[in-house]
């Protein structure tokens, strides 16, 4: 019996490896935080698929640790004081894992906190806005004849591009030289954006140079072209 038993998600999804990290997620934009993280980091993970098709988010096993029904969600066998740990919320999955290793959050509080406030600038406006735009253009909002729901959603994620752009000038990374959290919480939607969105024209993205060299750089890391694909279908 292992110490992840006591968790009724690990009857749906059967732990083959409990002494693991287990991600329950899906290659989404916020699902993909987390991949990549676990990549960045190396720490030993097993990934679970929530099938949207099969309305697994909305299963009672996958409500008991992600209460709101959103991917991705972890569960650590060996988390604070050795007790295993379940988290929902891929920013503070993000955080948490970043405290964990001690790696892609500064150690200096100016620094740790700077990068907390990217880390909710993505959460509470680039990935709002973003999946907003991709509802109306990409999916059933495209069919609305009235197009001001859609207009008002690109010129509000243009604006968050320009704020991003500005932040880049003359920057590697959002933090600077620094490879962090805020980097993997962003560059997943800004990907989503142009590419599964088709939404880079509505936006104006070749505007944004600043961004797109830094989005190039990050889909060019090993550990973001692994964490990309999983859970893999």
């Amino acid at each position: 019996m292992s110490a992840l038993d006591a968790f009724p998600i690990t009857r749906k999804w059967p732990a083959l490896h409990p002494d693991r990290i287990q991600l329950y997620s899906l290659p989404t934009p916020n699902g993909v935080k987390v991949s990549i993280m676990l990549e960045e980091t190396g720490l030993p993970y097993e990934a679970h698929r929530v099938s949207f098709d099969a309305q697994d988010q909305f299963s009672p096993e996958f409500l008991s640790l992600s209460p709101n029904n959103k991917i991705p969600a972890i569960l650590d066998p060996a988390g604070p004081d050795g007790k295993p740990l379940g988290l929902f919320e891929s920013g503070a999955i993000l955080v948490y894992l970043a405290s964990k290793t001690g790696a892609l959050l500064p150690a200096d509080a100016a620094g740790r906190f700077e990068t907390l406030q990217w880390l909710m600038f993505q959460m509470g406006g680039i990935g709002p806005m973003f999946g907003q735009l991709g509802f109306f253009h990409k999916f059933a909002g495209k069919d609305y004849e009235d197009k001001r729901p859609r207009d008002r959603y690109a010129a509000e994620s243009s604006r968050l591009l320009g704020v991003l752009d500005q932040r880049l000038q003359d920057r590697q990374w959002v933090m600077g030289d620094a490879y962090t959290i805020a980097d993997i919480a962003i560059f997943p939607w800004v990907r989503n954006l142009v590419g599964f969105y088709e939404a880079g024209g509505l936006v104006g993205f070749e505007r944004f140079a600043n961004v797109k060299r830094v989005l190039d750089a990050f889909v060019a890391r090993p550990a973001v072209a692994r964490g990309l694909t999983i859970p893999s279908a």
